[in-house]
């Protein structure tokens, strides 16, 4: 992650709760049908991101570097609301997701895998 201090205001950095490497989980939700999108991760700096400029910011943990989602693809999260769970280790942003939310090009990252119950 970048070394360079973030814009983040204190008073919302201080109440995080980041993992050993700086960062919170960060869980996308279509802001209408209460749909979860896909998992990402966010430091100080992607969270400043994403609630000044509209859009939903990550951290790249593979890429080491920043990512507006669908910058590239094109499938761009619109920031309707951002809140912080119980215990200010995770983020909920609610967006109006346009197109494909997961990497694989389907619709959520949670749709392709689901495991049986009751075994």
């Amino acid at each position: 992650m970048t070394s360079t201090p973030s814009a983040l205001d204190p008073a919302i950095a201080a109440r995080l709760k980041r993992s050993a490497d700086g960062l919170v989980p960060a869980i996308a939700q279509q802001y209408d049908t209460g749909e979860v999108l896909m998992l990402g991760w966010m430091d100080d700096e992607a969270l400043h991101r994403t609630l000044t400029t509209g859009r939903a910011t990550y951290w790249s943990r593979s890429r080491g570097e920043y990512w507006a989602k669908g910058d590239t693809s094109g499938h761009v999260q619109h920031v309707k609301s951002v809140a912080l769970d119980c215990d200010a280790d995770t983020v909920l942003v609610k967006v109006d997701q346009i197109g494909a939310a997961c990497h694989t090009g389907d619709r959520t990252c949670f749709d392709a895998d689901v495991l049986p119950l009751g075994q």
